[in-house]
């Protein structure tokens, strides 16, 4: 529980697997332990394919992917994995490479190889910010400075023990601790980020894509063995050269599939390159050459890779972004389309009660008629007649308005323009009428239909009568007029639609900035109506803009492009 505690401690920042966040505070022990023991076994089992021979007490390897395994843990599981790999470097060092060193030497390299690892993984974490699901480029650039740091680290302080012990010379120095460094980064390097991406996100590939993935990958294997046999079996001191082929396929599989292609690529280059040299038994120097340009094509197809990914992400991500905002601004809009509404109450429950009342009045009479003596059927028709007219009006508000308020995805529709505009001045007749201001109507004979969301533009353009309203009721003026015209515009071909009214015109200070969130000139105003008015208009291709702002004269105008749908 110790152990457990510094863990939590020291690695607390979230890991993201799969779908989500899960923080290490969330693994249970069980599932902590049941981790450890795998990551030991696979150490193990790795360093025993891995392994050629121990040169005096430091073990001779092409690659340590067991390492790499077991640094991707201590990644993941922090303290946990260190003390995993610590007992699979003391259970390797007896039962794999049999070595003759005492007990405190193998002791000393447990703990050499796992603090080291540890330590570098935690300052990688906590102060390089490393996130482990290696969503950037600098996430990768961090694992690979990091595990090049802790394969330096153990590569110094364990030829220091071995010589200050006694087991290696000075001389042999260099060649016991040039093959250890360069097997460490390269194990790191091709197996930690395949590691961390397959437990981040396990590759399922849809059974309709086998076919088409089992192909590629065919090819990419062909293209690998070929360039191993081009360096084999050319037998040429010049066989180095060859090996560039590799980058054909890593570069590919990083381009078409991200930082996972790269990373499934690299671990297939480095097991077909170690199996053929293991074959061909090329001794421990020229492994460590293959290696160190290994570790150059691995830099390589990680970067691009983890440029792929990082890419397709933000694509992502904006077009996620861009879908969360249209359905923000679909919120917006009907809750302004509520607010034009709740400003409106009292005229159009006047609108909706004076027909009701006007039809129980009729209905009434049309009673009364019919139970006389002798029955006016002819005249309590009429009064039946009339009643269902004003029933008619009553229920065409009703239905308007429920229309206006509707919520839901845009709804795209050929629309004819003075049937929209005359639909919105029903809603502000009651309004206007009460305001003593006198609503007209100009709609050019050439204005064909156009298309879009029939209820956005109906509120862009009760939006600017009301506000047109409200701005000539201030001047109580006799002759208070607010009027909307449509016309059409060849240069571009648009329909463009105008409010105007002889009201006291827009201050300068508020000309350039009424399009504006949280703009507004009237009290008690949201700042609003403009905005969403704007982001309306825009979504149907247009614009909108102040025409004329002088007092008596002022216009709004807007305009809808004519030359092909737009989605909004």
């Amino acid at each position: 529980m110790t152990v457990f505690g510094r863990e939590r401690r020291l690695f607390s920042r979230p890991v993201e697997l799969g779908t989500g966040v899960v923080s290490f505070q969330s693994f249970t022990p069980i599932v902590l332990a049941v981790g450890a023991a795998a990551a030991v076994l696979a150490f193990i089992a790795l360093e025993w394919l891995s392994f050629i021979h121990e040169y005096k007490g430091i073990p001779s390897t092409p690659w340590n992917p067991g390492l790499g395994v077991a640094f991707a843990f201590i990644m993941i599981a922090g303290w946990i994995g260190v003390l995993a790999l610590f007992a699979g470097v003391v259970i390797a060092e007896i039962f794999v490479l049999h070595t003759q060193l005492e007990w405190p030497i193998i002791v000393a390299i447990g703990a050499i190889v796992s603090l080291s690892y540890g330590f570098v993984a935690w300052i990688g974490r906590r102060n390089l910010q490393l996130d482990v699901a290696l969503i950037h480029l600098n996430d990768v650039l961090v694992l690979l400075a990091t595990g090049l740091a802790g394969a330096a680290i153990v590569t110094v302080l364990l030829t220091a023990v071995l010589v200050a012990t006694g087991p290696l010379g000075l001389r042999d120095v260099p060649y016991a601790s040039i093959p250890l460094l360069v097997g460490d980064i390269i194990g790191i390097a091709v197996m930690t980020p395949l590691v961390l991406r397959i437990v981040r996100s396990p590759w399922r590939f849809a059974p309709s894509r086998l076919a088409a993935r089992a192909i590629e990958s065919a090819i990419f294997v062909g293209i690998i063995v070929g360039g191993l046999w081009a360096i084999i079996g050319s037998g040429s001191i010049d066989s180095f050269k060859f090996f560039y082929v590799f980058f054909v396929p890593v570069v590919t599989a990083a381009l078409r599939h991200g930082l996972d292609g790269a990373c499934l690529s690299l671990a297939l280059t480095q097991f077909g390159m170690v199996a053929v040299l293991h074959l061909y038994e090329y001794d421990t120097r020229t492994f460590t050459e293959f290696q160190i340009i290994m570790f150059v094509l691995t830099a390589t197809g990680l970067i691009v890779g983890v440029v792929v990914s990082e890419r397709r992400n933000a694509n992502r991500l904006v077009r996620e972004a861009g879908e969360r905002l249209k359905a923000l601004e679909a919120e917006a809009a009907q809750a302004a389309r509520f607010s034009l509404v709740s400003g409106m109450a009292s005229a159009l429950a006047h609108e909706i009660n004076q027909p009701m009342t006007a039809a129980r009045a009729l209905a009434r009479s049309a009673q009364h008629l019919v139970q006389m003596p002798n029955p006016d059927l002819t005249r309590a028709s009429d009064n039946l007649a009339g009643m269902v007219a004003q029933i008619d009006h009553a229920s065409g508000v009703v239905r308007r308005m429920r229309e206006f308020l509707r919520r839901g995805h845009p709804h795209m529709s050929t629309i004819d323009v003075r049937d929209m505009i005359d639909e919105a001045l029903t809603l502000a007749h009651t309004e206007a009428s009460a305001r003593h201001t006198r609503l007209t109507l100009d709609v050019a004979d050439d204005v064909p239909n156009i298309h879009g969301d029939r209820i956005q533009l109906q509120q862009v353009v009760l939006n600017l009568v009301r506000n047109a309203i409200e701005a000539v009721a201030e001047t109580s003026r006799p002759d208070a007029t607010v009027g909307v015209a449509a016309q059409l515009s060849e240069a571009p071909r648009a329909v463009v639609i105008s409010v105007s009214d002889n009201g006291p015109g827009i201050e300068e200070a508020f000309a350039d900035r009424l399009f504006a969130p949280l703009t507004t000139t009237k009290r008690g105003g949201l700042g609003l109506g403009l905005a969403i008015s704007a982001s309306i208009v825009e979504a149907h291709g247009g614009r909108i803009w102040l025409h004329e702002r002088r007092p008596g004269a002022t216009e709004f105008r807007f305009s809808l492009p004519l030359d092909e749908a737009r989605p909004v």
